[in-house]
């Protein structure tokens, strides 16, 4: 079994997990990739002991969680005592890598002031619109809405300018709402106390790592990164393996080395996502498909012992079918294992599950 691999696992509270509120494991994680919502919900409740996906819901909605982008420029569930001070380090990374786009579109400055002031009107005393709403709204004040990706590029200028956040879902429709009504105020950290605490919080839950896998998770550079891992060096600590050197954060915890476990791991899973170099997973894999393509857009991914031995997917009616899609031959076991973990997502959802099991 690949050591790195087992305790990323484990530090991800992956194994015999302790956490019983979804907002505690995005406190630990630091930040959960969501633009798959529905897969998001799922990746906290495997690191929860027993959330359902109407316990993760109801902490998304009261606010606990939020969701918008952060770190890259994509969709993240922070916390709000967290999303002042990761806007204040990666937003700038953030524009940077828009701007191109923004150009594109042509968006500057002057129509990024005039909707963020008409989303501050529209939004303010509690007001939560959707993006079809707010496209509306933004036509009528003047502003060119012709392209949906227009849309979609001052609305996350507005999340980076903290001027909006992810409100309470109405029914399936997400919502926005004013920044500052739903993030607590906080004191400004400066740069370096911040780059400290989510190298932490990275190292604490993805380690083992290297320096390039915090620089590719967090969206910064990767000297930003070794300047994270050197301010942070009385709690980070180096080990070297595989001719290089990984940085983990020393564990008090005491986990069951002799645990096997399997998981269904959703789109995006910050197990996957969290890393640039994802070989440590596919020891296994590679010795019966050398070739396979191993990459952060592998979706729905059957891990046993943190090894991919295949892929899933459900198809959600009164009971949810999963179907189990296997690349490399499991032992009897195994099988049983992968069962199992189709069952606890089935417990998530509060839905009998029908378990198929094939080779790909």
């Amino acid at each position: 079994m690949n050591h790195i691999a087992r305790r990323r696992l484990e530090n991800q509270h992956l194994v015999s997990p302790t956490l019983t509120e979804a907002a505690d494991v995005v406190r630990a994680l630091g930040a959960v990739q969501s633009q798959d919502y529905a897969g998001a919900q799922w990746a906290i409740a495997q690191r929860s002991k027993g959330l359902t996906e109407t316990d993760v819901e109801r902490g998304i909605a009261s606010g606990a969680i939020l969701r918008t982008h952060v770190l890259r420029p994509t969709w993240h569930f922070v916390l709000p005592e967290d999303i002042r001070w990761m806007l204040e380090l990666t937003a700038p990374r953030i524009r940077g890598a828009m701007a191109y786009y923004d150009r594109q579109l042509g968006l500057d400055a002057n129509v990024f002031r005039k909707s963020n002031a008409v989303f501050e009107r529209v939004l303010r005393d509690g007001q939560q619109l959707t993006r079809v709403e707010l496209s509306a709204v933004l036509r009528r004040a003047g502003v060119d809405v012709s392209a949906g990706q227009r849309v979609g590029n001052l609305l996350l200028r507005a999340e980076l300018d903290r001027v909006i956040i992810s409100g309470a879902r109405r029914g399936k429709q997400f919502t926005y709402a004013l920044f500052d009504e739903r993030v607590p105020a906080a004191p400004p950290r400066d740069r370096d106390t911040a780059l400290d605490d989510l190298t932490r919080r990275y190292f604490a839950t993805r380690g083992p790592a290297t320096v390039q896998d915090f620089a590719w998770w967090s969206g910064l550079t990767v000297a930003d990164a070794k300047r994270g891992v050197e301010i942070a060096a009385a709690f980070v600590k180096c080990e070297l393996r595989d001719g290089g050197p990984y940085w983990h954060v020393p564990s008090k915890r005491a986990f069951p080395r002799a645990a096997r476990v399997a998981h269904l791991l959703p789109n995006y899973d910050e197990l996957f996502v969290g890393f640039k170099d994802r070989a440590a997973f596919a020891e296994r894999l590679r010795r019966v498909r050398a070739n396979h393509r191993v990459d952060a857009l592998m979706g729905h991914i059957l891990l046993v012992n943190g090894q991919i031995v295949g892929g899933w997917r459900r198809t959600r009616g009164k009971t949810v079918e999963v179907e189990l899609r296997l690349l490399v031959p499991l032992t009897a076991p195994e099988r049983d294992l992968a069962r199992r973990a189709a069952e606890r997502f089935g417990e998530f959802l509060g839905t009998p599950v029908r378990v198929r099991i094939r080779r790909a």
